[in-house]
């Protein structure tokens, strides 16, 4: 795909998410204090290394969970009565433990929604409740917003983290992944206005990229999850893996190069000694038959031999 126009069509991982990892246990979050104001080179290492998330993709799945009769208004009397209580106080580690455990069936909701896309969903399950902890963290009842409309974001980027950052089976440059989660979105949003595949220069100008920014991307896709050389092959008659495909190496091939170089020369040779030296390496006769055949002496086929093999090297040597 060099000029831009070839057809895309949506890739699982594509849309996939990222994070971390899952290496956080949720109890022992729970239990940690509440994150202490850090420095300003910290904030921008942390706000370097967000991603970003779609906010109408957010806003829907917010409008999920409130439809689904889940209703999270009462978070946020619990938001204030946690701001209120003291720093460090037992009353407050309470409060907090409350709002996590209140909020879990947000965090699974979310795990769901990216489930189905090579990771096991206890993983993203562990992911998108450690992204709850730190939206509850570091969510303000005092600005007025909906705690839904700030924790579902959250939890969506650190499931998008997780995906970009841990599920790589190749080293595949940062920006090159975040291109290709958001490819997926695109795709989707452009199928759905054009009512066919979009092409390489239509998601570039979603996207606002250059379409070889696209193509990378896309390319690079590859490199998510390569296909294993055992697995058996899809779509044909027999059962052979790509293994059973592969070719073995060569062992003559280094041959090659010295039978171009020698060729001209042994054209050169006169009849009679090309003959012996055929006789000779190609037909494994000794000098003894090559003598009989010949109708001359052991000894004058071992010099006419000598003699010759010294000619092709000091010719090989001066070309």
């Amino acid at each position: 795909m060099t000029d831009g126009d070839a057809m895309l069509s949506p890739d699982p991982a594509s849309t996939a998410p990222d994070s971390s990892g899952p290496t956080a246990d949720l109890g022992a979050a729970q239990s940690d204090p509440a994150p202490q104001p850090v420095a300003d080179d910290a904030e921008t290492v942390e706000e370097n290394d967000t991603v970003e998330v779609d906010a109408e993709e957010a806003e829907e799945v917010a409008e999920e969970v409130a439809r689904s009769g889940s209703g999270y208004d009462d978070v946020a009397g619990l938001f204030e009565r946690l701001a209120a209580a003291p720093p460090g106080s037992a009353r407050r580690a309470a409060l907090r433990g409350q709002l996590i455990n209140r909020c879990i069936p947000l965090a699974d909701h979310i795990a769901r929604k990216f489930s189905g896309r090579g990771e096991p969903f206890d993983d993203l399950t562990q992911v998108a409740r450690v992204g709850l902890v730190h939206a509850v963290d570091r969510f303000d009842v005092s600005r007025g917003s909906n705690f839904l409309s700030f924790a579902v974001p959250t939890i969506m980027g650190e499931v998008r983290r997780y995906f970009r950052d841990n599920t790589w089976a190749m080293r595949v440059p940062r920006r090159v992944k975040e291109t290709h989660l958001r490819i997926g979105a695109a795709i989707d949003a452009l199928s759905q206005r054009l009512g066919r595949s979009p092409t390489a220069k239509e998601i570039a100008a979603e996207l606002g990229i250059d379409p070889d920014e696209v193509t990378q991307a896309v390319i690079a896709g590859n490199a998510y999850q390569p296909s294993s050389i055992d697995a058996v092959s899809v779509g044909r008659d027999t059962e052979a893996s790509l293994l059973d495909t592969l070719g073995e190496e060569e062992t003559q091939f280094d041959r090659v190069e010295e039978y171009v170089a020698i060729r001209p020369l042994l054209a050169g040779l006169p009849e009679r000694e090309r003959r012996i030296l055929t006789m000779r390496f190609f037909e494994s006769m000794t000098q003894t038959q090559i003598a009989q055949q010949m109708g001359i002496s052991q000894m004058h086929v071992s010099r006419i031999l000598a003699k010759t093999l010294a000619r092709l090297r000091d010719q090989t040597a001066r070309e």
